[in-house]
């Protein structure tokens, strides 16, 4: 397959990234300390939080790693995303406001109050490489999309975007972050329907993609027993809950400027998760339909060329230009991704380590410095290790992402949900709650293996390839919850109220205020969100006008017509944001 861009598509991308350093540098003048730098001041109105919320579960990983899964198991994918929707619709229903109402800057602020100093350093170090780890995941996507269009190698794509990202980065902080988010839910999900509009057109329809589609992977293939299935799609709708449903994620609701704009924010998320996966995964079903031998067009991928199968298609089906406008979309996300992760990494490294135990006195100035350097230091690790990703041939990216999840991540959201919901626990309930998950995860991944459930139920047929992976995070995720939890609430037997007054009321004020609405009146905020609209309206209209001009490049039809359907949807939001910050600045009053 020729899979080069032509000259308007590297335009496209090149005037992307423009676009993106004007925004970091705009945004650099609403930052004054480390609460605007690390959380936007809690100053930031339900409909950007709610984007920065969605993007930073929403990655290049979509576009290879996922794909890849509907590629080769088709519907069964959006699971995963509906997992995501309804665990966003939780936060609107409870933890949100929660979240929100903790009052804090970092999320491992809360846990200090919560669980005390010993665990609020527990958290940090073990928070710090694991964030840097999902990032690296993260970045490895991205360079596995890129590698696939450009014929790069991987790691050299890792690098060089990586250093792209980095850059912006340290110079954005979370206005820059949440604002390029919002930007990018503005341009992805005009272009995914065009994608996915192209791609029907291609196979003949949406009746003709699922009579197409091989019956036996349209619910998943390769296997050996349907059941296994089907508990693995409950388990990831229950894993995808608690990993948005922990305090340590209450970090995207922090910038939300009061209890009313975190719970929408977290409903626009659900409601986008709901919305999005009925597009994004159109195309690589189509490519499983017209391109079954991905190994061929893509052999740079080697056995993870189905990974391509989003790219695959898109490349012979959009217009001249638009798969340039794609490829900056789907870049963004990424960035948006990593810039979260390293932003949320600087902030706990400076409000939680730097600041209390290295420099106790250290000014805001000093702390927003520290806050970057802290940023480049990540950021080469993060980049360090999506190289070290890229590298591990045996494992493609969904089984990374999934098992790093399952044996990683669940033991340390256990105490994070807990936390908030159950009280009288020892302070050291949530490290040893964590030891004791990390334990279970060693002991399911090096003894409860597949040959040994197959031996122990007695089972006449071996798990297929396919099947032990999913075995593996299945036991991993319903093992650690269930041995987890039972843990955290057996500490309740050794309770005892804090003898130390500072210590007692800690935990009073941390209760206290999770019980308590935050007002917009409390951050003095009302002026910005017209500031927010009339910002973002303008940038919005930018970005739309040029992408109306793309509507010029030789084209058929169809392609000028796609053009004009995204340049005019970002042209109508953006009027629509910056007539309506102009009338409530008119007002003198909030978008509430």
């Amino acid at each position: 397959m020729e899979n080069t861009l032509s000259y308007f598509d590297y335009g496209v991308v090149a005037f992307y990234f423009l676009f993106m350093v004007g925004i970091g540098v705009f945004f650099r003048n609403y930052i004054t300390n480390t609460s605007d730098y690390f959380r936007g001041g809690g100053q930031m109105v339900w409909w950007m939080a709610g984007s920065s919320a969605f993007m930073v579960q929403f990655s290049a990983w979509t576009f290879t790693g996922a794909a890849s899964k509907a590629y080769e198991d088709g519907l069964l994918i959006l699971v995963i995303f509906f997992g995501n929707a309804i665990g966003f619709l939780m936060n609107y229903l409870y933890f949100a406001g929660k979240f929100r109402q903790l009052r804090v800057i970092t999320p491992i602020e809360a846990m200090r109050q919560r669980f005390g100093k010993t665990s609020e350093q527990v958290f940090t170090w073990l928070q710090l490489p694991i964030g840097t780890l999902y990032a690296g995941i993260w970045l490895n996507g991205l360079g596995v999309f890129f590698a696939a269009v450009f014929g790069f190698d991987i790691a050299t794509t890792i690098l060089v975007t990586g250093s792209v990202v980095l850059i912006l980065s340290v110079t954005g902080g979370s206005w820059a972050v949440v604002a390029s988010d919002f930007m990018q839910v503005l341009v992805l999900m005009p272009i995914s329907l065009v994608a996915a509009y192209f791609a029907l057109k291609e196979v003949g329809g949406p009746a003709a993609l699922i009579e197409r589609f091989p019956a036996d992977r349209l619910f998943g293939g390769d296997t050996n027993y349907s059941a296994l299935v089907w508990i693995w799609a409950i388990v990831i709708l229950i894993k995808q809950f608690a990993s948005t449903n922990n305090l340590m994620d209450a970090s995207r609701y922090l910038c939300a400027k009061d209890t009313w704009h975190a719970r929408r924010a977290a409903l626009l998320a659900s409601s986008l998760f709901i919305i999005g996966p009925v597009v994004w995964f159109i195309p690589p079903m189509a490519s499983a339909i017209l391109y079954p031998e991905l190994d061929s067009m893509f052999p740079q991928l080697g056995e993870k060329s189905s990974e391509a199968a989003y790219v695959a298609i898109c490349i012979n089906t959009l217009p001249v230009g638009m798969l340039g406008l794609l490829l900056s979309g789907i870049f963004a996300a990424t960035m948006s991704s990593m810039d979260s992760g390293l932003n949320r990494n600087a902030g706990i490294f400076v409000r939680n380590f730097y600041l209390p135990h290295l420099r106790p006195h250290a000014g805001e100035r000093e702390l927003l410095l520290a806050g970057k350097v802290a940023t480049l230091v990540f950021g080469g690790a993060i980049i360090a290790a999506g190289v070290y990703f890229s590298r591990m041939k045996d494992l493609p990216l969904f089984d990374l992402m999934m098992q790093f999840g399952g044996l990683v991540a669940v033991p340390m959201q256990v105490p994070l949900i807990w936390g908030i919901l159950v009280r009288r626990v020892p302070d050291w309930a949530s490290w040893a709650s964590i030891l004791v998950g990390l334990a279970t995860s060693y002991l399911v991944k090096t003894y409860l293996t597949a040959e040994w459930v197959n031996g122990a139920l007695n089972l006449g047929m071996e798990f297929s390839g396919r099947e032990e992976k999913d075995l593996t995070l299945i036991m991993a995720v319903v093992i650690n919850l269930f041995v987890g939890s039972a843990f955290y609430l057996s500490t309740m037997l050794f309770y005892k109220e804090p003898t130390d007054p500072v210590r007692r009321d800690e935990v009073d004020t941390l209760f206290k205020n999770l019980n308590t609405p935050v007002e917009s009146s409390e951050d003095g905020s009302e002026k910005m969100d017209s500031n927010q609209g009339k910002s973002l309206g303008v940038l919005s209209m930018i970005y739309g006008g040029f992408i109306l001009l793309l509507a010029l490049i030789p084209n058929e039809a169809t392609g000028r017509i796609a053009f004009l359907f995204c340049g005019g949807v970002l042209l109508l939001i953006g009027y629509a944001l910056k007539s309506g910050g102009k009338k409530k600045e008119g007002e003198g009053m909030s978008f509430r």
